[in-house]
């Protein structure tokens, strides 16, 4: 957090005005980097202890990453598994990508590189949500094997799960529930996943669902099996 708007005005230009030098030259301790912000962050170290959360919650905290095509189920799957986990005792919430569009996210476009910051996004904020021992489900197209690496990055050594939703392009296509592959095949929106734009499978998933022919309800019983093994209520 940057509070220099808040220091009076002489002082702000003694902080940042280069012919003053670094900031340590009147405030021991405290060095400006090259970039000439001031070094302010550190980080706080929380009074509430790991074993203490999951002693509370009766579970670790983890991320279920649903990655696949638009239409490939993620959402649905998010949701179903969502319900299931909180009625049997689990701290879980999701993060699904379009819901995050509307505010988090809701500066972003779908260039590629907004696309990649849409991704990092989601992954440190799952890992917050780990971190304070929820199951958190993060349901995002995330089509890049390398921004889906970054997000696993972020967990920190958190149980991180990454599921495949597999489905073909034709069954996606088929869906369509929004009407997105009708106006990529026209030429209406351009960069979209599937069509013109690349996804990379992932190599070793850690569950493969098979969305295109399985129901829902056989999705998500056999994501929650996976989990139940790996999640189980401390005691």
């Amino acid at each position: 957090m940057n509070h220099s708007g808040n220091l009076p005005e002489q002082t702000r230009s003694i902080m940042f005005s280069p012919e003053h030098g670094q900031a340590g030259d009147h405030c021991p301790g405290t060095r400006l980097p090259r970039s000439g912000q001031a070094n302010i962050l550190r980080r706080v170290s929380h009074q509430v202890a790991d074993t203490e959360r999951i002693a509370r919650s009766d579970h670790a905290g983890a991320i279920v990453w649903l990655t696949g095509l638009s239409g490939s189920g993620k959402s649905t799957l998010a949701m179903n598994l969502e319900r299931k986990l909180f009625d049997v005792g689990f701290m879980v919430y999701v993060l699904d990508g379009d819901n995050l569009r509307h505010g988090l996210n809701s500066d972003l476009d779908f260039t590629p590189q907004s696309r990649r910051e849409n991704v990092r996004r989601v992954g440190e904020t799952a890992a917050l949500f780990a971190d304070a021992v929820f199951v958190c489900i993060a349901a995002s197209i995330s089509p890049h094997a390398m921004d889906r690496d970054l997000a696993r990055s972020a967990a920190k050594g958190r149980p991180f799960f990454e599921f495949y939703l597999q489905a073909e392009i034709a069954t996606c296509e088929r869906r369509d529930p929004k009407g997105l592959y009708c106006l990529a095949r026209n030429g209406l929106l351009r960069d979209f996943t599937g069509i013109d734009a690349p996804y990379d499978v992932p190599a070793a998933p850690d569950l493969v669902v098979d969305s295109a022919d399985q129901t829902p309800e056989a999705c998500m019983e056999s994501s929650f099996d996976f989990l139940a093994r790996r999640l189980r209520p401390v005691r």
